[in-house]
């Protein structure tokens, strides 16, 4: 891999680890389509799993004291169950598949109306929501944009609505690593030394966002929110063409 390879992913990472950190979802998707443009799909999404696994980790350490871990180990279940369905099936989607729904998803999920859309908070929601979203990670490679649909009708703020995901992402990253590891070795597609700066460059995008975070209000999160999932919507879709 040149140079110039690896500076974009490093780029790519500490810029995608701050949009993640601000909004809880997005960044995964940019980081994503820039690493299948370098690696096969099973190796892409190791890669991404590990990276997004140290992102969503540290956010869930700075956000700790928010988390609601009745969600959070209610969506494990549904996460466990939805492995062991996706794993006795053993599929890895190509890398057409996964540019197509990266572009499509944001859009098939605006057209869900605000009414058939469930509530985080409500009970077995948070199981139904680890079985889905689980699917949707294991299909497409990120499952944020989907995960945010349940936690739309919450009345939950703005950073335990970012804690919370970031505990059940921080889950599904290690479900996702386990489960293309099956296919490709853990460490095949890169050498274990190139992990170092890309954690580093996730830890340092995350807590910059934190700070960031702080400052915004409530709305002001909601509103920017629904902005970045059409301009990744968008972005994923120019990919495709």
């Amino acid at each position: 891999m040149t140079p110039l390879s690896l500076a974009i992913i490093g780029v790519t990472i500490i810029s995608t680890s701050f949009l993640s950190g601000l909004f809880g979802m997005a960044g995964g998707m940019i980081l994503l389509g820039v690493l299948l443009v370098y690696f096969d799909v099973a190796s892409a999404m190791v890669i991404f799993s590990i990276i997004q696994f140290v992102a969503n980790g540290w956010r869930a350490v700075l956000w700790w004291r928010f988390v609601i871990w009745r969600i959070f180990f209610v969506y494990v279940l549904g996460a466990v169950l939805a492995f062991a369905i996706m794993r006795t099936l053993a599929i890895v989607p190509s890398k057409a598949v996964v540019y197509l729904s990266l572009g499509l998803l944001p859009f098939a999920i605006e057209l869900l109306p605000q009414r058939a859309r469930p509530n985080i908070e409500w009970p077995g929601v948070p199981f139904i929501t680890g079985v889905l979203t689980t699917v949707i990670q294991l299909l497409t490679g990120v499952g944020g944009l989907f995960l945010d649909i349940f936690f739309q009708k919450s009345l939950l703020d703005r950073k335990t609505t970012i804690a919370t995901k970031a505990v059940t992402q921080t889950f599904s990253h290690v479900v996702r690593a386990v489960y293309f590891s099956s296919f490709v070795g853990l460490f095949d597609a890169v050498p274990l030394w190139m992990y170092i700066p890309a954690v580093a460059l996730s830890i340092a995008g995350t807590s910059l966002a934190a700070k960031v975070l702080e400052r915004m209000t409530d709305d002001g999160f909601r509103q920017w929110t629904r902005r970045v999932i059409f301009v990744d919507g968008w972005r994923a879709s120019v990919e495709i063409i």
